[in-house]
């Protein structure tokens, strides 16, 4: 009886066995490793992981396959193609070659620059009045020089401060043509049925200025 139930036993086992692994029917399991190295193991133990293993990475790349492009497969910027350090450096050499025959040759045409003068950033070239509501230390008359330059400019090229240029690489003068006040500002505060009225008066002082001259340095390096 105990041989007959040892046999059906075994009978359902590999009846279970073959229903759960289909595929294996034919193959042999690698041995564990600690069976292997003779470190006690049951030797009739098997080693699944490698044929599990095997099968999820089959499944991951049908389901790549299979599944569709979607906006999240990929990030949604464009891939970022540094340029090669030599070709720069090449163009980079062109464009300064360029420029400065532009300006030796005085083909650059008419100049601006962006300063920042009186807590305000000006856009000016040659013969522009600018009005300053602030008082300055030169008197009228007086040249003076503007040497905080964030930008300066022509028709073909730019040069942009970091954040500011060189001062021996462009120069922005201007001329002290009045000192005047401003119109006066008048501020008016009641309260009706209360006799209660307040009026103040703003007047800031100004100053205009002339842009004499926009110049560059004869060469860039």
């Amino acid at each position: 009886m105990a041989a007959a139930a040892a046999a059906a036993r075994a009978a359902v086992g590999a009846l279970v066995r073959r229903r759960l692994f289909p595929a294996a029917g034919g193959l042999r399991f690698p041995a564990s490793p600690g069976a292997a190295a003779g470190l006690g193991a049951n030797p009739g133990t098997v080693h699944l992981w490698p044929a599990f293993q095997s099968h999820s990475s089959q499944s991951t790349s049908a389901q790549e396959r299979v599944l569709p492009k979607m906006s999240l497969t990929s990030p949604p910027w464009p891939k970022v193609v540094l340029p090669d350090p030599k070709q720069e450096t090449r163009h980079h050499q062109e464009v300064l070659q360029r420029v400065n025959e532009l300006i030796a040759t005085r083909q650059h045409g008419r100049l601006f620059a962006v300063v920042h003068f009186a807590s305000r950033q000006w856009k000016v070239t040659d013969g522009d009045l600018i009005l300053i509501e602030n008082t300055l230390e030169a008197r009228c008359g007086e040249r003076i020089r503007m040497e905080k330059v964030l930008l300066v400019g022509a028709d073909d090229f730019t040069l942009i401060g970091k954040p500011l240029l060189g001062l021996d690489l462009v120069r922005v003068e201007a001329t002290v043509i009045e000192k005047t006040e401003s119109w006066p500002r008048v501020y008016m505060k009641f309260k009706k049925r209360k006799n209660f009225r307040k009026k103040k008066i703003f007047i800031r002082p100004q100053t205009i200025l002339r842009i004499n001259t926009v110049e560059i340095a004869p060469s860039l390096s």
